[in-house]
């Protein structure tokens, strides 16, 4: 019975999270394909290789503040964010396998999810200090505006 009641609270993280394997083993195919495909030394390779290296530098970052968001605030917010995380990620791969400055939009979209994340996290924790030693909670009003504001992310 405790682990039903545990899972509820994270299953939507465990989603994105496999989500998240996934995208990282189709990059990492990329990368295999690329060299298979032409000589490890040219430019496309290189590339591609980069942009693997560049999105598994920032995995543990997002990883962190999204669990930390969703176990300390509000798991649907921060599962909603990681998915946009993600797209962004998509964008920033395929962008960096065309032209490096086609990767940009993808790059600025990731950080804006991962401080909206970083803040979610502060405020969860700022929450939780407040009900302990004042006796204040806040979490339903954190929450609702958590749940509308991960929407504003969607705006470019």
């Amino acid at each position: 019975m405790v682990t039903v009641v545990v899972v509820e609270n994270i299953h939507l993280l465990v989603i994105v999270t496999l989500f998240s394997v996934l995208q990282n083993a189709f990059f990492a195919t990329k990368v295999e394909r690329e060299g298979k495909v032409q000589n490890t030394k040219t430019s496309a390779f290189k590339r591609v290789a980069c942009a693997n290296r560049n999105c598994m530098d920032s995995y543990p970052t997002f990883l962190a503040v999204m669990w930390c968001a969703g176990l300390c605030l509000n798991q649907a917010p921060a599962a909603f964010s990681g998915l946009i995380y993600l797209v962004a990620r998509q964008k920033y791969f395929v962008g960096y396998m065309g032209q490096t400055s086609q990767s940009t939009p993808g790059y600025m979209f990731g950080k804006r999810v991962l401080f909206f994340l970083f803040l979610m996290c502060i405020v969860g924790i700022l929450n939780f200090l407040l009900m302990r030693y004042i006796g204040n909670d806040y979490k339903e009003t954190v929450e609702m505006i958590t749940n509308a504001a991960s929407a504003l992310l969607l705006i470019p």
